[in-house]
């Protein structure tokens, strides 16, 4: 219950500000309950946040009460599309489901907080943000 209650105290601090979260659908052997619980989550405590589904390129972006995600077989992932439509987008806040091994340009300036939200036992080193483990 930690990470949840750390996911739940990030979520409140950050009210009236914007948010998105970011869901890496680049594969299906993923824990697809787990993500769900957490857009459940989102979707009481930050009704007004953006769910973006992306793996190589953005494939959705939809209020986050939408409850219908769809995961891809290929195991591609980019973030640089997600981290440039969040700058556009002016997003205050990024919460990114993934386990942190997609791409993404190293000139890409990443201005706005990112959260990377690992559904796994092992964390990887976040190339900036902070990593929390959703395990």
């Amino acid at each position: 219950m930690k990470w949840q209650k750390q996911l739940l105290s990030k979520l409140q601090e950050r009210d009236g500000k914007k948010i998105a979260l970011a869901i890496d659908t680049s594969t299906d052997q993923t824990n697809k309950v787990l993500i769900q619980n957490i857009v459940k989550l989102f979707a009481e405590v930050a009704p007004n946040a953006l769910l973006v589904q992306a793996d190589f390129k953005i494939r959705k972006i939809s209020p986050i009460k939408e409850d219908q995600i769809t995961y891809y077989k290929h195991g591609k992932s980019s973030y640089t599309e997600v981290l440039e439509w969040a700058e556009e987008e002016k997003i205050d806040t990024l919460f990114y489901i993934t386990d942190v091994t997609g791409y993404f340009y190293e000139e890409l300036k990443v201005k706005n907080e990112v959260f990377w939200l690992v559904p796994d036992e092992f964390i990887p080193k976040v190339p900036f943000g902070k990593a929390i483990r959703v395990a």
